[in-house]
């Protein structure tokens, strides 16, 4: 069975990215608009010149982006998992990148340790530690990233 975010992680994501109906950089540096959003659905990477977008637009393009972080996490996760579970995975994999590549360096959820963790045992009580390595933006310690990975394995725990 394939599993879809539900409306509760669909509030949550929405929530910890935010929503902006201009184009902003992101900790990162990188031009983003909407929930986070740093392409269009055709492809075009937002820029900083781009004009405002409507909530409605916003929503039309997080959808269409979060089919695509849940089809990575079904096709990487091999362990069950809850629906909290599933949910906070795809708000990370939407946050650093689902990282699915040949190369076994860890940029994103696919090559990373809290996957491995995850597919041995994915209640395993180290896989909270390694949701809070996840708090560089540009090699940076950011705070929110420090409350986001709290907030996710909060979340991933949560029965």
């Amino acid at each position: 069975m394939k599993r879809k975010l539900d409306s509760l992680g669909s509030l949550f994501l929405q929530q910890r990215e935010g929503f902006s109906s201009i184009p902003y950089l992101c900790s990162a540096g990188i031009p983003t608009i909407g929930f986070g959003n740093t392409f269009y659905p055709d492809g075009r990477r937002v820029t900083m010149k781009d004009k405002p977008i409507t909530r409605a637009y916003a929503i039309e393009i997080f959808t269409l982006v979060v089919a695509q972080f849940e089809k990575d996490v079904n096709s990487l996760v091999k362990s069950i998992i809850t629906q909290n579970q599933f949910n906070v995975l795809v708000s990370f994999a939407y946050n650093v990148g689902s990282d699915i590549d040949v190369d076994m360096i860890a940029e994103g959820l696919g090559d990373s340790t809290l996957l491995k963790l995850i597919n041995a045992n994915p209640n395993d009580p180290k896989i909270a530690k390694e949701f809070a390595k996840w708090n560089k933006a540009n090699g940076k310690v950011n705070n929110g990233l420090i409350s986001r990975r709290q907030l996710e394995a909060e979340l991933y725990f949560k029965k």
